[in-house]
């Protein structure tokens, strides 16, 4: 059945469940890793800095895609339809691929997390890189599949519970940390200097920018699920919400570490790191405490991040951007060929683990990597909105004028973390990106329609001569995963 065809009317969910979708969508297996995380790099002053960089770069992200559901209330799944609004199909498409390529790579990090998370109690799941912790989340993705195909409005509703479930922890460790502050400990990790040489300020912050980007990416959770909302205006009010409450969440997590524990310690932390914070201060029953939050926290991620995948994916098929099997849903109205295109994906990557040096570290880096670029396109097309003047008729100019400022700091924040990033995870993202553009040259044949225009010629012939140069170096070893 074609998309033109189903009768399936979509769920209303109201701005509290949007929140919840986004706070759902950012708190999973992250913020359990950001005591050693930051430990590693940096010190309280360098997280302090790290956390306003990211904060209010990620600030105006979030508010980009508020703007956008103001101003372009016609679009729905803003992640893919704004690149393609903005920049044509090509890039709308390159956008979708690269957003559902971040989910998966996301999804595989949270079952390697849960595995690493185990191996602290049983040795065979190791770092959640072996083959039970593979086993494990094998199963664990063909039972949430099962789950989700019931339907996307019951798999809200439990994501909603378990958003409340897994932050209650959390604010417990941030608590109890609080209560156990220590002044000396705290002060000596202000630069962290007298424990050795973590290189200077910019250094310091820098390196810490992929593990925050990592933490907020799902942002955009209200976005995605415009299409759902019961007032357009809610999208917004969830965005902003979500985001502020988490920013406020994660950092209190990491300054809280530092007031209890010295750099040295931080950075020796198994991850994932706030179960050996936690059981220092409270004792064994806090490992075990934070344990348990660590694996509600992530399944309740990873639902979210399913969901939005499989949406993603769906929206393109249905406007003719995708090749139409992904368009078909079924009784109940989910997109399942998108969630088994998407459950596919995430069982590809939890082989990969057991040939990569570091599971945990590079299923991150790319999956953030990946997701930079759809954030750069929405960004990219809210400044040319705000320069052109397109979609502001009526509008007072001061508002234009602070939405374009807006939309220029997250376009060029967003730049930067590609070089926070790195060359390498670059070339990794156009390995997974140059062979997907068959799908695209499938999707335009299938409907008779023009392949590329000159400039979107010139843009793939870019990104699939990028994946030659990235498979080659995977090839010879000059690039290692």
């Amino acid at each position: 059945m074609s998309a033109s065809e189903s009768t399936s009317a979509p769920a209303r969910l109201s701005w509290p469940t949007l929140a919840a979708m986004v706070v759902g969508s950012m708190v999973g297996a992250g913020v359990y890793s950001l005591p050693a995380s930051f430990g590693v790099a940096t010190g309280v002053l360098g997280s302090l800095i790290a956390w306003a960089i990211a904060g209010t770069g990620m600030l105006m992200l979030g508010l980009v895609f508020q703007n956008l559901a103001i101003r372009r209330p016609d679009l729905d799944s803003g992640v893919f339809i704004y690149a393609k609004a903005g920049f044509g199909d090509f890039a709308g498409f390159t956008s979708a691929i690269g957003y559902w390529a971040s989910a998966v790579a996301s999804n595989a990090f949270y079952w390697v997390f849960i595995g690493a998370t185990l191996g602290g109690y049983v040795d065979g799941f190791g770092d959640g890189d072996t083959v039970l912790a593979a086993a494990l989340g094998t199963a664990g993705v063909w039972l949430f599949h099962a789950l989700i195909a019931r339907g996307v409005r019951d798999a809200a509703t439990v994501n909603r519970i378990v958003t409340v479930c897994k932050i209650l922890p959390i604010v417990v460790f941030v608590v109890v940390l609080l209560a156990s502050f220590d002044a000396g400990v705290f002060a000596d990790n202000w630069t962290a200097s007298g424990f050795g040489d973590l290189g200077g300020l910019d250094e310091q912050v820098r390196d810490t920018m992929i593990i925050t980007t990592f933490v907020f990416v799902g942002v955009e959770g209200a976005s995605v699920y415009s299409r759902y909302a019961r007032r357009r205006e809610d999208v917004g009010k969830a965005t902003v919400l979500g985001f502020l409450s988490v920013l406020s969440l994660l950092s209190l997590v990491t300054l809280s570490s530092y007031a209890v524990m010295p750099q040295p310690e931080l950075a020796a932390t198994r991850q994932p790191s706030m179960v050996g914070v936690f059981g220092s201060v409270v004792g064994d029953w806090g490992e075990t405490f934070i344990s348990v939050a660590v694996i509600v926290s992530v399944l309740g991620a990873y639902l979210a991040w399913t969901l939005m995948a499989a949406e993603v994916m769906f929206i393109p098929a249905r406007t003719d951007d995708m090749p139409e099997l992904l368009a078909r849903e079924n009784a109940q109205g989910t997109p399942i060929a998108a969630l088994i295109a998407t459950s596919l994906g995430v069982q590809a990557l939890l082989g990969l683990t057991l040939f990569v040096a570091d599971a945990l570290d590079f299923m991150l880096t790319l999956s953030t990597s990946l997701v930079l670029l759809p954030y750069l396109l929405a960004a990219g097309y809210a400044l040319k909105l705000g320069l052109t003047g397109e979609a502001y008729d009526g509008v007072a100019s001061g508002v234009r004028r602070r939405e374009t400022v807006v939309a220029g700091i997250a376009t060029g924040y967003t730049i930067f973390l590609f070089t926070a990033a790195g060359l390498k995870f670059v070339l990794l993202m156009t390995v997974i990106l140059a062979p997907a553009t068959l799908l695209y040259v499938k999707a335009r044949s299938e409907h008779g329609r023009r392949l590329f225009t000159p400039t979107e010629a010139a843009l793939c012939g870019v990104v699939v001569a990028a994946g030659v140069v990235g498979a080659v170096g995977l090839w010879t070893d000059r690039i290692t995963i």
